[in-house]
């Protein structure tokens, strides 16, 4: 091949010399190679770095900071009272975690109460597993008056654990976080509009709390802004992930008035896609509008033993604070008549801030994405850059890293958790961040990989077009299905784009096109490398590979600064060609090295141990009625320490409606000398065919919940009734077809009232009680120190079960 000619320094465009091809153009190209890329390198790297620095916690503040300032070290001295203990809904410890939250609100000279009530749930958490759902709660409502109220603001949390752990962070880092929001409310003028701090109760169970004030509070019954406070690990930044519809208004106060603004409307998007509740679907479901925020890293000890104080980062206790504070003032003071939009925002973090627009530019700017890549290729062509061949095998070149390294990464965790099983059962390891750099590296591998093997015969300028027309076309489609994600390929797309043009339009042997194509390839790297960063913790490492994916789209925006690292395209022969070749391969190399290396680093770090225990799942399961009993576990492949109880599986569904349907490995227990919950007649009547049975359910225990289930070939339930309140009659497959959960019982026992048309001469009625811890039962050996809980709402769970014919 012959050596390339230098363009002309006028801007008539350049053309390339008859030896040579197009395939060996570029659209940059420097005399100094190594000194470009590594201008640019450094350029990318430091904005990367600003980047990621923005979602850095802010330092906590002392005791002894302003009044008027929120303090994590003071919140933090509540966190150590509220998680003293594992406090489940209804447990003493909760009463005496609610009676703190009392004290310290009335101290403020708040106007304080207690609701008490009986509630349905909300959302989908545990109706599916054992029938229509409700729980006795006891809300704790405070509210500080407005001056001039055009609405009211109410921040919630929930003050409840789940019955595996202390909940140190989920909710106590709520609790807490509110609680000093008020006192520093308190100090300073009073807000125009009403603030009412709601601290829910049944949260962990079924959202009832919620669901209960929402409903029925008056102070709920005109609506309000909600700010829900919440955490699913322990540590990292605090990320608004969800709002009420139409929510351009609220994400512009956000961005004005939270401190340390995290957030994005892809986030949204996704959240709204998912089955997860939490407090903040209650509200969403009585029209409510509002944010809900959380941290989300550190997920391993999410719902276990070790969600305690002490595994608190305070950093983010600060920035939960700060943000709530800094929003709770702005809504405040603001009309908040007037906060109902007509639209969604698109919004993502930046460095020093949160850029927004409204969503109605969503497809049209992604439009305008897809010309602008369409005007280069069509300049790439002109230029003589690449031919109208070249740049259809760019494009469709280009689906290949896109598609292999999103797989490549699942197969890597597959890899990892066949060596280490007990990584199935958690959320997230407990050191991620080794295997989170290894897909990181992989999806370099194969994005270096795939360019090292197709740059010399389809040429860098088609791949980079190529590239720019995949993220574009995404950013067609995200804007059609998911409208807030889709400036995570649209903006890097356009900048993209805009910037290859000026590289072409510009003078190809000056310093200008590299610093345009840098300049666009930083705004993929400021979009899409905090959206990496944030999406191993929000998904987990089960679903690493969309982090990968998006990894690979970052270096797709980045694809004419990656062609900097290789040698000048065309012109070589023999030697020379073979040593580009060799050189080419190099950043593969490397990063296939670092990924391996990493994950083994992985594997020898991130052992199971007496302070990281490998978690098990199981729980005790007796019918008092044949004195039968099981050890039961809802671990598909259990550990070495559950195979000791379990040697098979086992639907239990006709024996434990309560425990939901589906099969779960299952061995033999000994019976325990438990009593079964009582069931008493309270009344019956039969008229017109239907019979009334007035039932009071009574469990004679200790327990956190009780359930009821009718056999439905001895009758067919109509209507029910819970402590008076009518429940939904909703059949369920299987043997018992109707049934009801209910969390926190009373010790005096629940009334139930159910009205069904008999089949047989005998109603069969199925009641079950749960209480949590397996140490006193006979047979059960206790956890060795590398063993751990999983995060699980019927983890140690001991339930007992009696048929009542009636």
């Amino acid at each position: 091949m012959g050596a390339p000619t230098t363009p002309a320094t006028t801007g008539t465009p350049a053309r390339p010399a008859p030896g040579v091809p197009p395939a060996d153009r570029a659209l940059t190209r420097p005399r100094q190679r190594l000194l470009a890329a590594a201008a640019a390198l450094v350029a990318l790297a430091a904005v990367g770095a600003g980047s990621l620095l923005d979602l850095r916690t802010p330092a906590p503040k002392p005791a002894d900071a302003p009044a008027g300032e929120f303090s994590a070290s003071r919140a933090y001295e509540d966190v150590q009272v509220i998680a003293a203990r594992t406090h489940v809904a209804g447990s003493p410890a909760n009463d005496q975690v609610r009676a703190h939250l009392e004290q310290q609100l009335r101290g403020l000279g708040l106007e304080t109460e207690v609701q008490d009530t009986v509630a349905p749930e909300a959302g989908q958490l545990s109706g599916a597993a054992g029938g229509a759902t409700v729980a006795r709660v006891r809300n704790v409502v405070a509210r500080l008056p407005g001056t001039d109220s055009t609405g009211r603001v109410f921040l919630a949390a929930h003050y409840d654990s789940v019955q595996t752990g202390p909940g140190g962070n989920d909710d106590a880092a709520g609790t807490s976080a509110i609680l000093e929001v008020a006192r520093a409310l308190t100090t300073g003028p009073r807000p125009r509009n009403d603030i009412v701090f709601v601290l829910t109760d049944a949260e962990e169970a079924c959202l009832c709390g919620a669901a209960a004030f929402a409903t029925s509070h008056p102070l709920a019954a005109d609506g309000g802004v909600v700010l829900n406070l919440e955490a699913r690990g322990s540590t990292g930044p605090v990320i608004m992930f969800e709002t009420s519809r139409n929510n351009a208004k609220l994400v512009d106060i956000f961005g004005r008035a939270a401190p340390h603004p995290v957030g994005t409307s892809f986030a949204v998007e996704i959240y709204r896609a998912l089955p997860n509740d939490t407090d903040f679907t209650a509200f969403l479901d009585q029209k409510f509008i509002g944010l809900n925020s959380a941290y989300i890293d550190g997920g391993a000890i999410y719902h276990t033993p070790l969600d305690t104080p002490e595994a608190m980062d305070r950093g983010s206790l600060q920035q939960h604070g700060d943000n709530a504070l800094g929003l709770a003032r702005e809504f405040g003071r603001t009309d908040l008549t007037e906060l109902r939009s007509g639209h969604d925002a698109t919004y993502f973090p930046v460095p020093g801030g949160l850029v927004r627009y409204p969503g109605t530019l969503t497809l049209p700017l992604a439009l305008l994405a897809v010309a602008a890549v369409a005007a280069l290729g069509w300049l790439t062509r002109r230029q003589g850059r690449a031919s109208i061949g070249r740049l259809a095998a760019g494009f469709g070149l280009a689906l290949v890293p896109i598609v292999v390294a999103p797989v490549a990464a699942q197969l890597l965790w597959l890899a990892i958790t066949t060596i280490r099983p007990g990584y199935a059962e958690l959320l997230d390891p407990y050191r991620p961040i080794w295997y989170r750099l290894a897909v990181v590296a992989l999806a370099a591998a194969i994005l270096f990989a795939w360019y090292a093997l197709t740059r010399r015969r389809i040429g860098p300028a088609a791949l980079a077009v190529g590239g720019l027309a995949w993220l574009a076309l995404l950013g067609v489609l995200l804007a059609v299905a998911v409208p807030g994600g889709a400036y995570l390929t649209t903006v890097p797309a356009l900048a993209g784009a805009l910037g290859g043009l000026v590289a072409l339009r510009t003078r190809q042997t000056g310093p200008w096109p590299v610093v345009a194509v840098t300049a666009a390839a930083a705004v993929g790297v400021v979009i899409l490398l905090p959206t990496v960063v944030l999406l191993f913790p929000a998904l987990g490492m089960g679903m690493g590979g969309v982090a990968a994916l998006v990894a690979v789209l970052l270096g797709l925006t980045a694809l004419p600064v990656v062609d900097l690292l290789h040698p000048q395209a065309g012109g070589q022969r023999g030697l020379l060609a073979l040593r580009a070749r060799r050189l080419g391969v190099l950043p593969a190399a490397a990063t296939a090295v670092a990924a391996v290396v990493l994950a083994g680093v992985g594997l020898g770090v991130d052992r199971f141990d007496a302070d990281h225990p490998a978690p098990t799942h199981l729980m005790y399961a007796m019918d008092a009625g044949t004195g039968q009993a099981r050890w039961l576990s809802h671990e598909s492949d259990p550990q070495s320490w559950t195979d000791g109880y379990v040697d098979g599986t086992a639907d239990v569904g006709d024996d434990f409606p309560g425990l939901g349907d589906g099969e779960l490995r299952a061995g033999p227990a000994q019976p325990a000398n438990l009593p079964a919950p009582k069931l008493d007649v309270v009344a019956d009547a039969t008229a017109g065919g239907e019979r009334t049975l007035r039932l009071r359910l009574t469990p004679q225990r200790a327990a956190r919940l009780a359930t009821l289930h009718v056999d439905t070939s001895t009758a067919t339930v109509l209507r029910a009734e819970v402590a008076g309140r009518p429940v939904p009659v909703e059949p369920r497959e299987g043997k018992w077809g109707f049934g009801l959960v209910f969390h926190a019982p009373p010790t005096e026992g629940i009334e139930v009232t159910l009205t069904v048309r008999p089949i047989a001469g005998q109603v069969a009625l199925r009641a079950m009680d749960a209480s949590d811890g397996l140490d006193a039962l006979p047979g059960f050996r206790a956890r060795p120190p590398a063993v751990g809980v999983v995060g699980s709402h019927s983890s140690e769970m001991l339930a007992v079960a009696r048929t009542y014919p009636i």
